[in-house]
């Protein structure tokens, strides 16, 4: 499948590295572009061994990886790289898949995907979306290119803006909680390096209980959680300062944010 990434960024660099380590995808098949940074661009093509675009040509799958404020002056290039055939494949928060086609006007297949950073440890949780367009194997092998880096489901695409909130923005929660949970050890006397691998190995040791368990994690915490003990002492503060409607209001903002983001871009294509 002769395919383009636009964009050479970091979610670029996570699917190119997995889709060839899975074998989705053929060194010599991949091609890359990239707006303004040729040092970026050269070190993704020396590293797995893809290719420059040199020329403006019609490729199977197109896959839009630049950051979402650069989508609609890239836009005027991308018509190039398509035909009738081609499968559009975007990985840009806030921008609906009829938006993609009205600006590219293309009538063709396109679906849409909310990785996480995580993809570059090949641990992200996806999800995809895809128009009426795409066949049966399409489909298939969008899936297939996610799973590649972690997990992938498939979704209406009215859910990404909460997905986004979610598993999008997700990664950057846990590391919040990470960065509070280690500086409160070490205020509280333990030395830096040691309260960091502990509390790295911590949420790596609850994340492979989630995931490995078949225990919900309300279940999961009842377990850890004695009467009159310790954990129980702690949940209560986070109890007391409500930290159960704080993650509430965080997800719902990020969601609100999102779905800003969407409409303000859409705006902005609209004026020029």
């Amino acid at each position: 499948m002769k395919t383009l990434f636009i964009g050479a960024g970091s979610m670029a660099h996570a699917l190119i590295s997995g889709s060839l380590k899975a074998g989705v995808l053929n060194s010599e098949e991949v091609y890359v572009t990239n707006r303004c940074n040729q040092q970026r661009l050269d070190e993704v093509v020396n590293e797995f061994g893809v290719r420059q675009v040199n020329h403006d040509s019609p490729f199977d799958i197109v896959i839009l990886a630049m950051k979402p404020k650069d989508f609609h002056e890239a836009a005027q290039s991308v018509g190039a790289y398509l035909s009738k055939n081609t499968l559009i494949i975007s990985v840009l928060a806030g921008i609906t898949m009829e938006h993609i086609s009205e600006k590219l006007s293309f009538n063709g297949a396109v679906a849409r995907a909310m990785p996480n950073t995580s993809a570059a440890m090949g641990k992200s949780a996806t999800a995809v979306s895809f128009n009426s367009s795409l066949s049966h194997s399409q489909k298939e092998w969008t899936t297939t290119l996610f799973q590649s880096v972690g997990t992938a489901v498939e979704v209406e695409e009215t859910q990404l803006d909460l997905i986004t909130a979610l598993s999008g923005s997700g990664p950057a929660y846990i590391y919040y909680v990470a960065e509070l949970l280690k500086n409160a050890a070490v205020e509280l006397g333990l030395e830096e390096k040691l309260a960091k691998n502990l509390v790295t190995q911590t949420i790596a040791g609850a994340s492979a209980m989630l995931e490995k368990s078949g225990l919900e994690a309300q279940e999961l915490r009842r377990n850890v959680t004695s009467p009159g003990g310790t954990t129980e002492a702690g949940i209560a503060e986070l109890e007391d300062y409500e930290v159960r409607n704080a993650f509430f209001q965080c997800v719902s903002s990020a969601k609100n944010r999102s779905e800003v983001l969407g409409n303000e871009l859409k705006k902005q294509s609209l004026k020029k």
